[in-house]
């Protein structure tokens, strides 16, 4: 860990990198005495206890199941990037943001090292955050169209944002291990949801399939074969209780889709009009 503390941009407190949980961090939603998993074993047995999103964020926040993943999580909070070196790092998983009532499920992939695992929130502070949050800004579902550091205001209306993984993975690419360690926190967010839910936006081809895996496992009813991912394409689901939920994709807005133009605001915003 990082020693020299340094100051947050925004409330100008100062914290280490990684943060410790529990210090002060804007928006964190564990304490000091929240119990981290170990193992994936210890994933779905804390993922299982906690009662309410507010709970399982805060064990997510500090997840500690995946070796290889801690491992550079916290190497990118203490090498750091250049523009931010005046920073601190979250350097933790970073836990689910939005709506508790939330009718709508966002699944992205996994933070940016120097995104999600820099500010401690998803999306937030690289360009995949710019483009999600200001598209969801113009359907109504966000206060503001930027998204730059925790603590900046931003609020959700109707609409949480996940991933099927919650720390920043080398390259961006988890394992299918660690897919299925954190599939178990994607498993009770659903289950927590599932009241109120009503569609699930999946940001590209992993995440739709976390989200088909987790409803399987919740025993929801999911069409076979399984549906295929594409911009734009939907499959309707099933909760035990006969309760609709409609999955629609997305590319995901990473800036190789967006630079090239696979990705064009039109193509995000008439996605998102569908949730």
């Amino acid at each position: 860990m990082e020693h020299r503390a340094l100051q947050h941009p925004l409330t100008g407190q100062l914290f280490d990198s990684p943060v410790p949980a529990g210090t002060g961090w804007p928006g964190d939603p564990a304490t000091r005495d929240t119990p981290a998993a170990s193992s994936p074993t210890a994933v779905a047995r804390l993922a299982v206890a906690a009662a309410t999103l507010c709970e399982l964020d805060a064990c997510t926040s500090v997840c500690r199941a995946c070796p290889r993943l801690v491992e550079w999580r916290e190497t990118a909070a203490t090498t750091k990037r250049a523009a931010f070196a005046g920073e601190p790092y979250w350097g933790r998983p970073a836990a689910s943001f939005g709506d508790p009532a939330a009718e709508v499920l966002v699944v992205g992939l996994a933070p940016a090292a120097h995104g999600a695992n820099r500010t401690g929130r998803m999306f937030t502070g690289d360009r995949s955050g710019d483009w999600l949050y200001a598209a969801l800004h113009r359907a109504g579902f966000a206060n503001q169209p930027t998204s730059a550091h925790a603590g900046d205001g931003l609020e959700l209306r109707g609409v949480r944002i996940t991933a099927s993984v919650h720390c920043a993975p080398p390259a961006n690419r988890p394992t299918p291990a660690e897919r299925e360690a954190c599939g178990a926190w994607l498993d009770r967010e659903l289950a927590l949801l599932v009241p109120q839910l009503r569609s699930v936006l999946a940001l590209g081809s992993l995440a739709w399939d976390a989200a088909l895996a987790a409803a399987r496992r919740g025993g929801w009813i999911v069409p076979r074969p399984k549906p295929r991912f594409g911009h734009g394409a939907t499959a309707e689901l099933l909760t035990p209780a006969g309760h609709p939920v409609t999955l629609v994709g997305s590319y995901h807005v990473s800036q190789q889709n967006t630079f090239t133009g696979k990705l064009t605001e039109a193509m995000l915003d008439e996605v998102v009009a569908r949730l």
